[in-house]
Order: structure tokens, then sequence, then C-alpha cells
């Protein structure tokens, strides 16, 4: 193979049979458990990278079922988020992801920078209850509860809360371990069909665990608790701060 037909062809990994294929990504029927709760501002303040700002002292804990998305099949996440400042702008920070499913890992840490983890989250409803719950390593981490459909939200506030940008921090190494890639990336989510939203009782309850520490960040109080079903398209990021420049 000639040098420019490995440039031509580069895009993942493995060459030949990449992990994943080129987006954007489409996902239908995305379904939302998202958790909201005041927790330790100075806690916070340790985890949020410059130049982005602390917004306010709440962590959207979310639970994620995936059943219809393009080339990563069906699959569950969960994670925290940060609601933080860029300048003028507010938006959320991703400060934890894990999936229960490879494809979505590989793409998601190699292109955007989404810090994802392998684990074991899921999103059902049991009886009267929606219930997301998190494992990591056959060890129950997280677990997120709310009276299923109590009273209905307005669907375009949560449109443009899904639309809202977001920021991550992508970090891959040299062959030597050192940064070669050390960037602040933001996406927004495109062509939103909210088909539905609602609210509830909620409660969360996270436990400590050394390789999945969602539970640093405790839970004081919880403020709000949102399921959303929605049709989306998760497109490419932007750099917006280079930190090796």
């Amino acid at each position: 193979m000639r040098e420019d037909e490995v440039k031509a062809k580069a895009f993942a990994m493995p060459l030949h049979n990449p992990a994943f294929p080129p987006g954007p990504y489409r996902f239908v029927d995305r379904e939302y458990l998202i958790i909201t709760y005041r927790t330790d501002p100075d806690k916070l303040r340790q985890l949020i990278p410059a130049p982005l700002e602390l917004a306010e002292p709440v962590v959207k804990f979310e639970f994620i079922n995936m059943p219809d998305s393009t080339g990563f099949g069906h699959y569950c996440e969960s994670g925290q988020v940060i609601p933080v400042k860029f300048g003028n702008e507010t938006g959320g920070f991703v400060l934890t992801m894990y999936l229960n499913d490879h494809p979505p890992i590989a793409a998601g840490r190699e292109l955007w920078g989404f810090p994802k983890k392998l684990g074991q989250p899921e999103l059902r409803v049991h009886t009267d209850t929606l219930m997301g719950t998190l494992d990591y390593s056959d060890f129950r981490v997280a677990t997120g509860t709310m009276g299923f459909k109590h009273q209905a939200l307005d669907a375009d506030k949560i449109k443009a809360a899904l639309g809202a940008p977001n920021y991550l921090l992508k970090i891959l190494p040299h062959v030597d371990g050192t940064p070669r890639v050390c960037e602040l990336v933001r996406y927004c989510l495109t062509d939103i069909r909210v088909k539905g939203a609602w609210t509830g009782p909620g409660a969360l309850d996270l436990r400590g665990h050394a390789l999945a520490p969602v539970a640093d960040l405790p839970v004081l109080e919880v403020l709000s608790t949102v399921h959303i079903m929605a049709d989306l398209t998760l497109p490419l990021g932007e750099v917006i701060h280079d930190y090796l420049a």
C-alpha cells in the first residue's frame, strides 16, 4: 500500500476495518433519565479545566438508552455533566461516561474526546418507576429513580436544553507517553425532535469506587428529575482551545 493510499484511507483503527464508521451519527428513540443535584462547589472547581469556569454547583447525572444509533447499534450510557461557562457562553462539561459497547467508546474517545470507560449502565421501567443503574466491575456505583411520567414538560424548553453546547477535554498520548493532543472541544446536538418529556419525584444514590469515582461529587440535594424521549444527530466537533499551542 502506497503512502498516499494510507493517507486516503486513514480514518480510524484498524486501517483496513475501522472500529466505527464516519459520522455524523443519528440516534432514534434516545431515552434519558437526567437527575440534577447540588454538590460541593470546591470539589467541582478542582475538576473543571480552565478556561472553563463553574456556572453553578450542580451535577447532571445521566442514564441514557440508545436502541437505534448509526454504526453503534443498541447500547446504554451513564455519566456526569457539570454546568460551565466558556466566556459568555454556557453549556455542560462532560466529566465522565460509562458505556457497555466498544464502537461508541472508541469513536467517542478518538473523535471528540468523550471521557468514556467500559461499564454496565441500564435504563428501564420497573413497574411504576423509571430506574437507571450503573455497575462497574460487578459493583453498583449509581442508582437513579423517578416516578414514571408524573407530569409532562414543555418540549421546546427540553429541545433548547438538548441543543446547548457541550465541552470535552480531548487527550491523546504520543508514543513516548507525553500528550500529543490536549484540546478543549465543543459540540452541539442537532436535528432534535423531542417525542416526549416528563418529570416526577426522583432520587439518586451514589457509592464509592476507586475506578468509577462518581460518588466523589456527593449528592447534597436532588433539584430536578427529567425523563426524555428524542431523535437527534451527534455531529462532529470543533476545537476551541489548544493547550499545547
